[in-house]
């Protein structure tokens, strides 16, 4: 086994390491407004039923948007897509319209408002489940109510954050050591 040789690391920095999945465009829509934004901080917290817990910040023009429709679309681009994905976090909803300014297309979900992004290749309809981590850490927790997922390729190639504006996108996939799961461990 390795041994690595370490020094201090800047804790407010540990994120780089820790970053949870790939980085997802949430879509929302609330009477005759729709916004998308650019998410990394999300976490699947139960397989059944599907939750996934979300910080969307107060500050982000989507967390009234989302607040208050009580639902969302969490859409998954990959990389073709990675231009377009830092832009979209770079701007608000309040200035622009996201789907016009950034050519992407809205499509009608199955159960929500809330409009799926035609271009990424999966798309999960969100219901908000639990309110009561918004107000303390703005983190709401959705159940996915309806997932979409493209059937080529296999293994999409994500985006993910690093932090401090460094991205990596998705490795190797390996079977290597599936004959060692054990999935009643989860």
């Amino acid at each position: 086994m390795p041994r690595y040789t370490k020094k201090d690391f800047p804790v407010h920095n540990v994120r780089r390491f820790l970053e949870p999945g790939p980085i997802v465009l949430v879509s929302s829509a609330f009477k005759d407004e729709t916004n998308i934004m650019t998410m990394g901080w999300h976490m699947v917290m139960e397989f059944t039923p599907s939750l996934i817990g979300c910080c969307i910040s107060s500050a982000n023009h989507s967390f009234e948007l989302v607040r208050r429709s009580r639902q969302c679309v969490i859409n998954l681009p990959t990389a073709d897509l990675a231009v377009t994905v830092v832009k979209i976090g770079n701007s608000s909803g309040r200035d622009i319209d996201k789907f016009a300014e950034f050519g992407l297309t809205p499509k009608p979900a199955t159960h929500l408002r809330a409009p799926l992004i035609d271009e990424c290749y999966a798309n999960f309809e969100c219901q908000l489940a639990d309110m009561s981590w918004v107000k303390k850490y703005n983190i709401f927790v959705f159940e996915v109510v309806k997932a979409h997922v493209a059937t080529a390729p296999k293994t999409p190639k994500t985006i993910h954050y690093r932090g401090d504006g460094e991205f990596m996108i998705s490795g190797e996939e390996t079977r290597k050591y599936r004959r060692l799961f054990k999935p009643g461990m989860l």
